[in-house]
């Protein structure tokens, strides 16, 4: 879930979270609706039917791009990746998804998804603006399959990481064999459209139409700074190529004994040597590992009195590498299971550590020195 979100509801065990930043554009929603389009498009109503009328559609057009998102992330549990969170923030909503595709099909079936559903929404709502019903059940209806189906649209331009760059990205993927390579090249098709839009957002304004102007600078910057962010993943990717754990991993293993006292372990490894996390071994077994984040789960005050055992991570539960394992999809573990340091085994045998540290410093390194 990304940072100042709130979890409000799940699907298919897939958390639900609106951004701080989402009650602004509901109300502006919400607001335009109520002042500007329905008034326009259907005077004569009282005043309170419009409010009525247009809380009700913005609760719908965000739950139809909650379910734009949930059509995205059911293909993607379906393909075997992870889904992290469902987040509405100020443009629009993002799926969090564990980690790439295994397959150009794959992503192209994951892009797609999306605004296949919104399609589907637009018809919906269309038919419903068809029933002999309510007038504004109608207005609703038509409002939004004119809103979803312009999602659909959008969302297929192709820029990445819109819906339409990620298919381009997979068209692009099984043409080069290089998903790497793909992104590039579909980063670099989103950041020129994300420069003809913030184009045309300046234009706008020039011609008088400040908000919409304004709206479509921010888009384009958003798409814009999501390709860059790309591009850099794309990069990074590059940098780890061919690299194993082996290469990067350290073989000295701080370690400390599950007896040790919380009081104790803080003051001898953590404040006097600086370290971050240490391996709880027992007969040169590994039992588990310790973390600051194992540490503040317990009151200081009860430090004397528990022991790094009844507090530690146990075995069971670590994420583990291997030593073979490429740097590359460690790192995607990492972020996955949300962790900062892996256990290196071989053969069920305590090896090493790796950390995140340790690939950071590598790339800076490579960096610095042009590599």
């Amino acid at each position: 879930m990304q940072r100042g979100s709130l979890i409000f509801a799940r699907a298919f065990g897939i958390p639900l979270g609106i951004h701080y930043s989402w009650p602004l554009i509901a109300a502006l929603v919400a607001f335009s609706l109520a002042r500007g389009y329905f008034p326009a498009e259907y005077p004569g109503w009282a005043p309170e039917l419009y409010w009525i009328t247009a809380v009700v559609t913005t609760i719908f057009f965000f739950a139809s791009v909650v379910t734009h998102e949930l059509g995205h992330s059911i293909v993607a549990l379906r393909e075997g990746l992870p889904v992290r969170s469902i987040t509405l923030f100020i443009f629009g909503g993002l799926a969090q998804i564990g980690r790439e595709p295994r397959t150009a099909a794959a992503e192209f079936r994951i892009a797609a998804a999306g605004p296949l559903v919104s399609l589907g929404l637009a018809g919906l709502f269309w038919a419903l603006s068809l029933l002999p019903a309510a007038p504004m059940l109608a207005a609703s209806g038509i409002y939004l399959s004119r809103i979803n189906l312009m999602l659909a649209v959008f969302n297929l331009l192709p820029g990445f990481p819109l819906d339409g760059g990620r298919i381009l990205r997979a068209i692009l993927w099984a043409t080069t064999g290089n998903l790497r390579t793909a992104t590039r090249q579909a980063a670099t098709v989103g950041q020129v459209l994300a420069f003809g839009l913030i184009s045309l957002g300046v234009w706008q304004i020039f011609l008088g139409n400040p908000l919409n102007g304004l709206w479509i600078v921010f888009i384009g910057w958003f798409l814009n700074s999501a390709a860059e962010s790309s591009l850099h993943q794309a990069a990074l990717g590059q940098l780890l190529e061919g690299v194993k754990v082996r290469d990067l991993m350290t073989g000295e293993c701080p370690v400390v004994d599950g007896n040790t006292s919380l009081e104790r372990f803080v003051d001898e490894h953590v404040l006097r040597a600086g370290r971050r996390c240490v391996l709880v071994t027992e007969d040169q077994s590994l039992r588990g590992m310790m973390t600051l984040h194992n540490i503040r789960t317990v009151p200081r005050e009860h430090w004397s009195r528990r022991t790094v055992a009844e507090v530690m991570t146990p075995v069971e539960q670590l994420q583990r590498a291997r030593l073979d394992e490429d740097v590359w999809s460690l790192l995607q573990r990492m972020d996955e299971a949300d962790v900062h340091q892996m256990p290196v085994t071989d053969d069920g045998r305590l090896v090493g550590l790796i950390t995140r540290e340790h690939l950071i410093r590598y790339v800076r390194t490579r960096l610095e020195l042009g590599i």
